[in-house]
């Protein structure tokens, strides 16, 4: 009786019809509005999926990683062309996610769940999409262990995007948001803010993003600047990464030895 009478309050008088279906709509947008964030929330893991696989497209597209020989060709061309066959292809680039991580030790290592099944070897870089993440040491068939940049054993050749000067990075084991930067000449114009990224030497791909200059550190008596880096990586919340393999490894490491053999 009293939903009827309700009803008919409701239907027969516009006043009351209309303060029904006010009330009756905004119910009804906070009920739409949680029910699209309780989707949006579940969306969000095959969102991340799609952007870690077209990141991984757009990585192995980049130029640098792409490695021409020298021709006796007279035209020189700023563009390196794709082929079918990829065979001037240097890098490639494999996605995967951080399965165990650690920052608050002088020793720290990553997990990724990728293993010598999914392409991943020994020696590999890793890079986050901010910037690099480590070195592959260890393989098993699904998973791989990275020796973290915050780590004392860590050393990446590094140079200065502005003026190409290149040095070495190291930690020193205590804060995970300072990394070093060593052997600068003073004579090298360096501000706080300038961004640092990987040298030709490195076993990174060269170009990849470290980190910016903190602070600059000048000791008496020596001609050499130290430089402190913030790390472009979040290494507290790192979730998924890229292990980079060099295609032409083999060949450079065999080279270099025989080379060293003759000496």
């Amino acid at each position: 009786m009293q939903g009827f009478a309700l009803y008919m309050l409701f239907h027969y008088n516009r006043f009351h019809e209309a303060v029904f279906l006010d009330a009756a709509s905004e119910v009804t947008g906070r009920i739409n509005r949680q029910y699209n964030n309780v989707e949006y929330y579940f969306r969000l893991k095959k969102t991340n999926d799609i952007l870690v696989e077209e990141n991984q497209r757009l990585r192995n597209l980049l130029k640098e990683d792409f490695l021409i020989p020298d021709t006796s060709s007279e035209l020189a061309f700023d563009t390196i062309r794709v082929d079918s066959i990829e065979q001037y292809r240097r890098y490639q680039y494999y996605p995967a996610k951080v399965i165990n991580n650690s920052v608050t030790g002088q020793n720290n290592y990553l997990t990724i769940g990728r293993g010598y099944a999914q392409g991943v070897r020994k020696d590999m870089a890793v890079v986050s999409p901010s910037g690099i993440v480590g070195t592959v040491v260890n393989v098993s068939k699904n998973m791989a262990t990275v020796m973290s940049l915050l780590h004392r054993q860590s050393r990446v050749s590094v140079s200065l995007k502005k003026t190409g000067e290149t040095g070495s990075i190291e930690w020193d084991g205590k804060d995970p948001l300072v990394i070093t930067f060593k052997n600068i000449p003073k004579s090298v114009p360096v501000k706080i803010g300038d961004t640092v990224v990987t040298s030709r030497y490195s076993t990174f791909p060269a170009g990849q993003l470290v980190g910016t200059i903190s602070a600059v550190e000048s000791e008496t008596g020596s001609n050499f600047y130290t430089l402190k880096l913030k790390p472009l990586t979040n290494f507290f919340n790192i979730q998924f990464v890229y292990a980079v393999k060099n295609l032409q490894r083999e060949e450079q490491d065999e080279l270099e030895k025989a080379t060293k053999k003759q000496e």
